[in-house]
């Protein structure tokens, strides 16, 4: 239900039109929410005021970190360098499982804290040695304005920007986001529709749009996480048809992550994933043809490493976030027999390790 709250500071939101009955529509996502003066969105950060929309987090973050890249989890973008970490407030999803829950659900002027302008953030993340930003822990679809300017601000630094995102963003929106996105985590949270209905109140086929878009339509790096839930998305059937969609629609080098659920939320009563449940979607999607499958919030260091497709290898071998072996040239070929990798890799690995590092911004120039 839409609620009309007093707004703070704001900046002009894109991506909306008026309807006959005097309200506006927001188009950033396919909830397309309808609005009277004051109320705001869903996602809560996405508001009316007077005649247009407006986003009311712009410039305002929940905190900042430096986290590994593998932390996304993106495995095959930039393996081993440190990226700064940042989200803002809001989400336009209603995921009862969420595991972030105190941000994405937060009304912003309870979670956010001082100006933090896309210069600051960029320059931030290059004193620091990143080599990339990612927009996470809420998702950047709703604060896309802020997102692009991030994403601009970092560019002329040389630092590239990831979207960590469940890619439920309408197709307009989508152009312009993904375009100054280098690689993406993409959230594919169950494969049937009776999944995101019940607890995501969304659309799979929205997701699956995004999706198919990333691959044909842009270079975006991009990878996928499964979280899988005991009892909701764990059958042998789902998995199946997935993996065999994953690679007949995007490609067998597109990677999987299949994650544990922990019990949080709306969502107390559900146990945690067995390592095996992990371990068995792996196996099924390897059996369909994928060719990068992980497991991840376990400790299974052959389930979180790479291996070429084509002779076996260990190409980068992982213990949780540390990197370990690597067996790619600087083309990112396999070592042994040549075979192209698939991803955004330098030629040598970074050696951030597991670190995670909060940090301040840097206010001067």
């Amino acid at each position: 239900m839409n609620e009309t709250i007093p707004l703070v500071d704001t900046v002009p939101g894109r991506y909306w039109h008026h309807l006959e009955d005097g309200r506006i529509q927001c188009d950033v996502c396919p909830r397309f929410c309808k609005l009277k003066d004051g109320q705001r969105g869903l996602c809560f950060v996405r508001a009316r005021q007077d005649d247009q929309m407006v986003l009311t987090t712009w410039g305002r973050s929940s905190g900042f970190c430096i986290d590994p890249v593998e932390k996304k989890p993106l495995n095959h973008f930039l393996p081993g360098t440190p990226i700064l970490s940042f989200g803002t407030a809001g989400c336009n999803l209603t995921c009862k499982f969420c595991q972030n829950y105190e941000i994405s659900k937060a009304r912003e002027m309870d979670k956010l804290g001082s100006l933090a302008t896309p210069e600051m953030i960029a320059k931030t993340a290059k004193a620091h040695g990143c080599s990339s930003v990612a927009f996470t822990y809420n998702d950047p679809v709703i604060f896309l304005e802020y997102a692009v300017d991030v994403a601009q601000a970092c560019r002329e630094l040389g630092l590239r920007t990831v979207a960590v995102t469940a890619g439920y963003i309408g197709d307009k929106a989508r152009e312009e986001f993904f375009r100054h996105m280098d690689a993406a985590n993409v959230d594919l949270k169950g494969f049937t529709e009776g999944f995101y209905h019940k607890l995501c109140s969304a659309h799979l086929n929205d997701v699956l749009e995004t999706l198919k878009y990333l691959k044909h339509e842009t270079g975006v790096w991009f990878e996928l996480t499964n979280l899988v839930i005991p009892g909701e998305n764990d059958s042998y059937g789902e998995f199946d048809e997935m993996t065999n969609w994953v690679r007949d629609e995007l490609g067998p080098d597109v990677p999987m992550h299949f994650t544990a659920f922990h019990p949080d939320w709306k969502m107390m009563d559900h146990p945690r994933t067995p390592p095996e449940t992990l371990l068995r979607a792996r196996d099924i999607a390897m059996k369909n043809g994928i060719r990068y499958p992980y497991v991840g919030n376990v400790h299974d260091k052959s389930g979180s490493s790479t291996y070429c497709h084509s002779c076996g290898e260990v190409l980068i071998g992982r213990d949780w976030y540390q990197l370990s072996d690597w067996n790619l040239d600087a083309h990112g070929k396999c070592n042994n027999c040549g075979t192209e990798c698939g991803g955004v890799f330098q030629a040598r690995p970074g050696m951030w390790g597991p670190k995670r590092q909060p940090v301040r911004l840097i206010t001067k120039s």
